[in-house]
């Protein structure tokens, strides 16, 4: 059990680490903000990915999402979404993405494998629903991809 908190919060340290390199991205929607990020799966070492039944590969790309609400004392509360969406290219080619929770802690995780494309923009279009009675809030960003190989 030991074991799979150090490799979970590994995990979580990677991805973390991963996503300030590209700056914060978020969305705010009222009290909540939704994190966005989407990097090469190389970047997990061997025992987070094997851990967390994530392929790690040069070609392989990893989109995490987390949403938060910030509560009266300025602090914030992970929250349970559902997420959904797709990524694709400029060649038209899309992907669907095939999201899963990963709870750690105080932290709660959406992640998702894709294939990456080389030196191509890849748009991911995805949609939040992080409180059951309102729709889903829509998130869009671009990335590009170098596959170092």
């Amino acid at each position: 059990m030991l074991r799979r908190l150090m490799i979970s919060a590994a995990l979580i340290g990677t991805l973390f680490t991963t996503a300030t390199a590209y700056a914060e991205q978020f969305s705010q929607i009222g009290d909540y903000e939704i994190h966005y990020s989407a990097v090469n799966s190389s970047f997990l070492t061997p025992e987070v990915a094997q851990a967390n039944n994530i392929q790690r590969s040069v070609s392989r790309g990893l989109v995490n999402v987390s949403v938060r609400e910030r509560q009266e004392d300025g602090s914030t509360r992970p929250v349970n979404a559902s997420v959904q969406g797709h990524v694709s290219g400029l060649t038209g080619t899309q992907e669907s993405l095939s999201f899963r929770t990963v709870h750690d802690g105080d932290a709660t995780y959406h992640l998702a494998p894709f294939t990456m494309r080389e030196d191509e923009s890849m748009r991911f279009e995805l949609s939040v629903r992080y409180d059951r009675n309102a729709a889903p809030e829509p998130v869009n960003f671009i990335q590009r991809f170098y596959i170092d190989r």
